[in-house]
């Protein structure tokens, strides 16, 4: 899958250090090469024998080293590799490159590449949520830098919460969708997936029987295409996909906050089945039985998602494709949708409980566009994926 791949690897300073080597191993089994680099921060978590040993070269640690420089310089091996992967990428090397430093040689590398660049952040919960590392986030993204995690899970610090390093097949899968020749290479695409939960109180919430598998096999897809994928997903039932952004949500106000945050996108595709309906005033505490009755839920309605970004004046994705889930009219439906949210494509579906399509693994769809209603025949929900993303590269290539 890489043979023949060359990817430098910067190893920060952190616990999560140690997956590096593991990721090292991985590497090499598909075939690449790989070129350590190890902070002096990095050294305090792994050796360089350890490294070297496991890389089969030379680890690279300062930047004024002078027999590197003679036999190769900073600038030759910033420039020589397929791909930059950071991982830890700490919240100082993300400051540093945010702002330009270049005051050792990961920093100096990372400045000097004309090359793609991975991060895989790593750090404390607190840290990784801080205004700071937030802007410089957002300024690595318009900068054109890709991220794989942070994952939630237990700090080595005992705390837990988003910050800890993406696992080394998550990472290995995100290198080989970065480095994908296909199609959709150079493009990145925003998948929305699975239900949101609008709560009730702090135990109920409202919901649909959305599992999500319609857009895990979408964003599978497209990443096999060769896009940058960011993966806006609802709390589903199915795993997300390996090798794309993952940006989980639970109600459709911050699918919505999270949606506006990935854009620019070359394109969008809104699979969620998005509740149409919040609780107006949901109750920080549980709701009781009472001998007054049954409470009464007032509703509000929820942010309209697909037509938002349909309709967007600055910044509108060049192709928009929405979703529609119908249990009767199924063709007149969807063709409404898709002239009163403004998308360019509705793949529509009848979602009623005979047809066992919601939650099954299988999808019969009709694509609506501008040249009418396509109908597909019932197949396999990665198949139905994979023809989607196939009429998606061939429109953007267009």
């Amino acid at each position: 899958m890489l043979a023949g791949k060359h990817i430098l690897l910067i190893i920060g300073g952190g616990i999560a250090a140690y997956k590096s080597l593991e990721l090292i191993r991985r590497l090499q089994d598909q075939g690449a090469r790989v070129t350590p680099v190890l902070t002096r921060a990095g050294a305090e978590f792994v050796t360089p024998l350890s490294v070297s040993a496991l890389a089969g070269t030379a680890v690279h640690q300062e930047l004024f080293d002078l027999t590197s420089e003679a036999e190769m310089g900073h600038i030759q091996l910033s420039r020589s590799a397929d791909l930059l992967v950071v991982a830890p990428a700490t919240a100082d090397l993300m400051a540093k490159m945010a702002q330009g430093f270049a005051n050792d040689l990961a920093s100096t590398l990372l400045l000097a590449t004309d090359t793609p660049v991975l991060l895989a952040p790593a750090m404390n919960v607190r840290m990784w949520e801080h205004p700071a590392t937030q802007r410089n986030l957002e300024t690595l993204k318009k900068d054109g830098v890709s991220f794989i995690g942070p994952n939630d899970g237990s700090m080595a610090c005992g705390e837990f919460g988003p910050g800890r390093m993406a696992e080394p097949d998550e990472i290995l899968a995100a290198i080989a969708a970065k480095l994908a020749d296909g199609p959709l290479k150079g493009k990145r695409i925003l998948v929305t997936s699975g239900p949101t939960h609008e709560p009730i109180d702090p135990v109920r919430y409202i919901a649909n029987r959305s599992s999500g598998a319609q857009g895990a096999a979408v964003a599978r897809a497209l990443r096999d295409l060769g896009a940058e994928v960011v993966f806006v997903t609802g709390p589903a039932e199915v795993r997300p996909p390996e090798g794309v952004q993952v940006v989980p949500v639970e109600s459709a106000r911050e699918m919505e906050a999270a949606v506006q945050q990935a854009l620019p996108a070359d394109a969008g595709v809104f699979s969620a089945a998005v509740a149409d309906w919040r609780v107006a005033s949901a109750s920080d505490r549980k709701l009781k039985k009472s001998k007054d009755g049954l409470p009464v839920l007032e509703f509000a309605e929820n942010p309209d998602i697909l037509k938002t970004v349909s309709q967007m004046k600055q910044g509108r994705p060049g192709l928009v494709v929405g979703f529609a889930a119908e249990t009767n009219d199924v063709i007149e439906n969807a063709t409404a949708k898709r002239k009163r949210k403004g998308c360019d494509w509705i793949v529509a579906n009848d979602v009623s409980p005979a047809t066992g399509i919601m939650g099954g693994s299988e999808n019969a769809v009709i694509l609506i566009s501008d040249e009418g209603a396509e109908e597909w025949p019932r197949m396999g929900k990665d198949e139905v994926a994979r023809r989607l993303a196939d009429r998606i590269a061939a429109a953007l290539a267009g």
